[in-house]
């Protein structure tokens, strides 16, 4: 049995190019519903369409709100059937009333360890601060800005001489691997969200997982 998935990308979706691959190579037990996007141009609704995968753009300028910007996409969203949303470099803040209807159902990646440097142009703050150690996370989505509970993050060693695109291109591939064992993770009913905290296979962790050299969640 698949399990429902709906991605909202504003880009290129590298991310998604990544579930799609693990989907089709059947290490991932999803069925991608709908990819949405704020831009019509995202090349990753081209890249949905060209795997059959129903597609939505919205134009935030047409609506009056955020507010009802979101509810019109999250009502297609729901439309499509999805039992989680993950956002893959999905460039907008979400309204909090929206996101309260999601709670647990809503993933989104960051490139970066959470708590530290939400928001965006991590890599560089990363390397300002000089940080030994830099990764990137998946969390429940919440209100706050990158702030809902941590379900697992990746982790690279930082080089001397590296700059903010050449830390990037070095995390993007262990972004990838992380967010497919994530989905799983949820797909196969490993992972869940209650009360603001992450569960693995029934218990609380004190601490986001691990991803494992094999692509797997492991326990910190």
């Amino acid at each position: 049995m698949t399990f429902p998935v709906a991605v909202l990308a504003s880009g290129r979706g590298s991310n998604l190019a990544a579930l799609i691959d693990a989907r089709d190579a059947g290490r991932l037990p999803i069925k991608l519903t709908l990819v949405a996007s704020d831009k019509a141009d995202a090349p990753a609704l081209r890249n949905a369409e060209a795997h059959g995968i129903p597609t939505l753009a919205l134009d935030p300028k047409t609506f009056a709100s955020r507010r009802e910007f979101d509810e019109a996409l999250f009502a297609n969203v729901a439309a499509s059937g999805a039992q989680l949303v993950v956002l893959a470099g999905y460039m907008r803040i979400l309204d909090a009333a929206v996101t309260a209807q999601w709670v647990g159902k809503m993933i989104n990646i960051h490139p970066s360890l959470l708590p530290k440097y939400r928001g965006l142009h991590t890599h560089r703050r990363a390397l300002k601060a000089g940080d030994t150690e830099h990764g990137a996370s998946v969390h429940f989505v919440s209100a706050e800005l990158d702030g809902g509970p941590v379900i697992a993050q990746a982790r690279i060693a930082m080089h001397l001489g590296d700059t903010g695109d050449a830390l990037a291109a070095r995390l993007l591939p262990q972004e990838h691997r992380l967010l497919v064992a994530c989905v799983g993770a949820i797909a196969r009913g490993e992972v869940h969200e209650r009360e603001g905290k992450v569960l693995f296979r029934g218990h609380t962790i004190p601490a986001p997982l691990r991803l494992d050299t094999a692509g797997h969640l492991t326990a910190a």
